[in-house]
């Protein structure tokens, strides 16, 4: 096993209580209050993270194997205890330090705070959607739980911790007595009304419901040892035929944060020149930052299904920001930096195949079902349309799918349906 590096911490010692920061206790109530109707979710969310933190370890493992300490196979465990009345869902991925509980756990870890709070509705369907999207779904752990604890220790370092709250306001941090194994375990003290949580049928059910796409193997704890309870392979990389309605809905809801459903499902293998695969979406309500100001696009970039990054990279357009799914590229070297991915020849060829395929499905769906197409370009038609402005694009192609008002009728018109109308010269 590989010696471990102590990292110094910069946080208070001790374990006195620390506040939540505002917008937390703010979300703290909307979650104890059962913003969510369905209460399933909350261990949807959490299995999600799990899987993140399993995701940036075996990244990070690219360039440092001795993070992985002997314990390779990366893996989610789900354990409850009826006598106790807990559930606990365990990770071995990349883990937590003091500073991060307190950043992560303590406050809202993104930004647009202000955005979060301006954009709630008291609609609870709607305000679930933004709860996800602003990463804030471990707080829905205090829907089902009186007491949560987080047990972590971060990968390379020495030191454990151990989080608790009661989500009244405030939190503790403390250093975890012994040796404390890599990854993380959050510990739910359920409520009296929540007990149901530790049927593990009943959970192995929200498993197989929300949580089968997730490409790590999900272990339920039982009297005979560890069982799988989901697939454990990469949804895109399962043929299409394999796949049913409701298992893309819920990969959408993974990756997307958001309630709704697609309102277009895009898998497609590429061969040839270059190969990958897509599964992307096109959601049917507006993400909340589709206008800010970096024009962030949410694609999940992933080289032979090692999660690689969805941030700062050019791997689509930012005109079709609104996208949100998982690109696999098989060409990519495993070993590239973020840094040097911007100017990689094959992530443009990439872009500009994932550019032309959008618009031709785009195209198809304005001919089969224009009032569909309608809804759609409400939404995103704005964002589309920068795509005219921009020197690199294809736009031709994208004035083929724009729409515009007519004073020939109430409805949208396309350019091509414009000139068909026009007198002669």
């Amino acid at each position: 096993m590989a010696k471990a590096q102590k990292k110094k911490d910069t946080t208070p010692v001790g374990d006195q209580p620390i506040a939540f920061a505002a917008e937390i206790s703010k979300v703290l109530h909307l979650m104890i209050h059962s913003l969510y109707t369905n209460k399933d979710i909350f261990l949807r969310e959490l299995i999600s993270n799990a899987s993140d933190a399993c995701d940036k370890l075996r990244y990070m493992a690219l360039t440092d194997n001795n993070l992985m300490e002997g314990d390779a196979e990366l893996k989610i465990t789900l354990s409850s205890d009826e006598q106790a009345n807990t559930l606990s869902i365990t990770d071995n991925g990349v883990g937590m330090n003091r500073d991060d509980l307190i950043e992560s756990l303590g406050t809202i870890a993104r930004s647009g705070t202000m955005e979060f709070f301006n954009n709630l509705s008291g609609d609870s369907k709607k305000d679930a959607s933004l709860i996800g999207q602003f990463g804030v779904g471990f707080y829905s752990s205090f829907m089902v739980a009186d007491k949560v604890e987080v047990h972590t220790r971060k990968a390379g370092e020495a030191e454990g911790y151990i989080w608790e709250s009661d989500g009244q306001g405030e939190f503790t941090v403390k250093v975890a007595e012994g040796e404390q194994p890599r990854g993380t375990t959050i510990i739910l003290y359920l409520r009296d009304d929540s007990k149901e949580y530790t049927d593990k049928f009943r959970v192995r059910h929200i498993v197989n419901t929300y949580s089968d796409h997730i490409s790590f193997p999900i272990y339920q704890q039982t009297e005979e040892g560890e069982e799988a309870i989901n697939e454990g392979s990469a949804l895109w990389v399962r043929p299409k035929s394999e796949i049913s309605d409701e298992q893309y809905q819920e990969f959408y809801h993974h990756v997307s944060h958001s309630p709704d459903e697609p309102w277009m499902v895009l898998h497609n293998k590429a061969e040839g020149v270059i190969e990958y695969t897509n599964l992307l979406f096109i959601p049917s309500i507006k993400p909340f930052d589709l206008f800010h100001p970096e024009r962030r696009r949410r694609v999940k970039l992933y080289v032979k299904r090692v999660f690689i990054t969805e941030e700062n990279v050019d791997l689509i357009p930012a005109h079709m920001r609104f996208l949100r799914g998982v690109i696999d590229s098989q060409d990519l070297p495993l070993n590239i930096s973020r840094e040097t991915l911007q100017d990689n020849p094959i992530l443009r060829k990439i872009s500009d195949s994932i550019s032309n395929k959008v618009l031709s499905e785009l195209k198809k769906k304005a001919a089969k079902d224009a009032e569909g197409y309608a809804a759609f370009w409400e939404n995103f038609g704005a964002v589309l349309k920068e795509g005219l402005c921009e020197a690199t694009t294809n736009k031709e192609k994208i004035l083929e799918v724009c729409r515009f008002h007519s004073t020939d009728s109430d409805n949208l018109t396309g350019l091509d349906d414009y000139i068909e109308r026009m007198k002669e010269k």
